[in-house]
């Protein structure tokens, strides 16, 4: 291919590429001195209500947590968790899905209440939100009750703070040769143990970071290569089907077209018609439709370069099929009650 094609590919990829390796950055890095400082009590206190119930350690709490203000440093502190031990394939699975809930609630305060909101107004954009929301916490919900069933001590693996070393934990102070402490010894070996804690969890974060920002770059790039060769509008044939299925007026169909590119244009094409094409519900309806079919463009054009990046190819793909199958379940069952 022409070096001509490829340089503008490049420019758009690689500062998305360094942003989302900055977030991952973050991620495991706090993964890593959340563990060594012995903070996942205090942070996980109330994510274990829901790790609790789903047999994971209390560390996945802390990821829980951090999801509800970066996705992708969420998903960081997972893979840390992961590539550690702490978590088999099958735990970290429920752990993804149980997350899904806190990877809205951020999107809540960035999007949807400054911008679809005062769009839609305030009747429809409040049910629109709520049945979202709706939709994550019983993704979320689906996770626990996954857990519960499916995950056992087989699966994971706690971290045991109060035991662990200088290679990665809190160490006692040093005693004198009495037997008794001075203060001098207890800054210095508190200044070493610091010391030694942030430079394990910097090595780790670096080891992480130069086995996946290569991969996120290749998909990304091999992806925005495809996009522009491939006609996406193909995807949209399957909007008319649907809005018949479910016996939404004709003028749902551009509106879920208009949805699968882009979230704010669809909002804005179907605003206009409510209270005259649509009712308020069958404006929700027709939204969260756009919304099953923005996941096969969006999918392509995001979860696939990033999950991959993150998890490589093979549980990539787990973790997009698991994401994407509750979401289409779900979002089909809230636009069954709608339109009912």
């Amino acid at each position: 291919m022409q070096s001509s094609a490829v340089l503008p590919v490049l420019f758009e990829v690689l500062p998305r590429v360094a942003r989302i390796a900055a977030y991952i950055a973050v991620g495991v890095f706090a993964a890593n001195l959340v563990v060594a400082f012995g903070l996942v009590e205090r942070i996980a206190g109330l994510s274990r209500y829901l790790t609790s119930p789903a047999n994971l350690p209390d560390e996945v709490g802390t990821a829980i947590v951090t999801t509800a203000a970066s996705t992708t440093a969420g998903y960081g502190m997972l893979a840390e968790f992961r590539e550690s031990g702490v978590l088999d394939d099958r735990a970290t699975l429920v752990a993804v899905t149980i997350n899904t809930f806190f990877g809205f609630v951020q999107h809540i305060f960035t999007f949807y209440w400054p911008v679809l909101i005062p769009i839609l107004g305030r009747e429809v954009g409040f049910m629109y939100v709520g049945a979202r929301a709706a939709i994550a916490l019983a993704i979320t919900a689906t996770g626990v009750v996954a857990g519960a069933v499916l995950l056992s001590d087989r699966n994971t693996t706690p971290v045991a703070v109060a035991e662990t070393d200088g290679s990665g934990g809190v160490v006692d102070a040093a005693a004198t040769s009495d037997g008794e402490t001075t203060d001098s010894a207890d800054a210095d070996d508190t200044d070493d143990s610091l010391r030694e804690m942030l430079e394990d969890a910097a090595r780790s974060t670096w080891t992480k970071l130069r086995r996946i920002v290569p991969r996120l770059a290749v998909v990304y790039v091999a992806v925005t290569l495809l996009l522009r060769t491939t006609d996406l509008e193909s995807f949209a044939a399957l909007a008319s089907p649907l809005t018949n299925l479910v016996g939404l007026p004709g003028a749902a169909v551009p509106v879920v077209v208009a949805f699968a590119f882009d979230t704010t244009t669809g909002a804005a094409t179907i605003a206009p018609a409510i209270g005259e094409t649509f009712t308020p519900k069958q404006a929700v309806a027709t939204m969260l439709i756009g919304g099953i079919i923005s996941f096969a463009v969006s999918t392509f054009k995001r979860s696939i370069p990033f999950q991959y990046g993150i998890w490589g190819p093979e549980f990539g793909s787990k973790v997009i099929a698991v994401n994407t199958g509750l979401k289409i379940v779900f979002i089909a069952v809230a636009v069954a009650l709608l339109v009912a």
